[in-house]
């Protein structure tokens, strides 16, 4: 997001400010500013983009193609009697949200050094925006999913009932990492350098191309430490059918709460001197 001295659709006075609410509460306070700037970069994005939305398409298309030739073709991997271009797809779009999400919050406070500097209001909601804008894209790329589900002939059954279980699962992760990494960029920019090559590497560590079930026992436990494991296995379960992800689910969940109450210590510490840092 460009940087702005534009007002922004938020007042607070002096005792809110000193207030020490909790997480959600903050950001449900700051819902107006926190939609502001996400509609925001939503305009951003597509302005002048003759395409529009059908971009958002094109980076899992060309990673399930090129996935299939790999890994299925190439590799054998076993996709559980799920057709694999299906569950690469679940497992891409479930990582896209995560890594767009992530870029884009990062980045948010570095990129408006004036409103930070120059304007009052909860910091926190400034990378809980960069959560809402990859929303589309998500919701997109589902349609494109259950198009694909309803060519192959794939019904998850019942388990569809938790997707939206999912969805908040996967923003809540996408949230934790975005607060460390936006905090954490205001003071070293090496974040931003740092970040793309990270996702990469993250992506294949991941069980986007494959299932986790490759491994098993306590490695398929260390595995699932990270939590994009649980989440891209629930997402398979929820929208495809697939097996339940069992303890690797538990296992993520906690390593997520582990990075999502430690980023919200260091952001609660780190947000005094924001403003004189960036």
């Amino acid at each position: 997001m460009p940087s702005t001295t534009a007002a922004v659709p938020w007042t607070e006075n002096s005792a809110q400010r000193g207030s020490r609410d909790v997480a959600l509460a903050t950001l449900w306070r700051s819902r107006s500013l926190i939609g502001y700037l996400a509609l925001r970069d939503l305009k951003l994005r597509y302005r002048q983009a003759a395409l529009g939305v059908l971009w958002v398409l094109l980076q899992p298309i060309a990673s399930v193609l090129l996935f299939t030739l790999v890994f299925n073709r190439l590799a054998g991997i076993d996709s559980g009697g799920i057709p694999y271009p299906l569950f690469a797809l679940a497992g891409m779009i479930t990582w896209t949200y995560f890594s767009n999400a992530v870029t884009r919050g990062s980045e948010v406070l570095v990129s408006n050094p004036a409103l930070v500097s120059k304007v009052y209001f909860p910091r926190l909601a400034a990378p809980a925006a960069g959560l809402v804008s990859p929303v589309l894209d998500l919701v997109v790329s589902m349609g494109l999913l259950g198009a694909l589900a309803v060519f192959y002939g794939v019904w998850p059954g019942w388990p569809l009932l938790a997707a939206p279980l999912w969805i908040l699962f996967l923003v809540a992760v996408a949230f934790a990492f975005t607060v460390w990494l936006s905090a954490l960029n205001v003071r070293y920019r090496d974040v931003r350098h740092a970040l793309a090559p990270i996702l990469q590497l993250w992506l294949f560590a991941s069980p986007v191309a494959y299932p986790a079930t490759l491994l098993s026992g306590w490695t398929e436990l260390v595995y699932a430490v990270n939590p994009m494991v649980g989440i891209i296995e629930f997402g398979r379960w929820s929208l495809l059918g697939a097996p339940w992800p069992g303890w690797s689910l538990l296992v993520s969940a906690c390593s997520a709460t582990v990075v999502l109450v430690t980023a919200l210590a260091y952001f609660r510490r780190e947000e005094r001197s924001f403003a004189d840092v960036i």
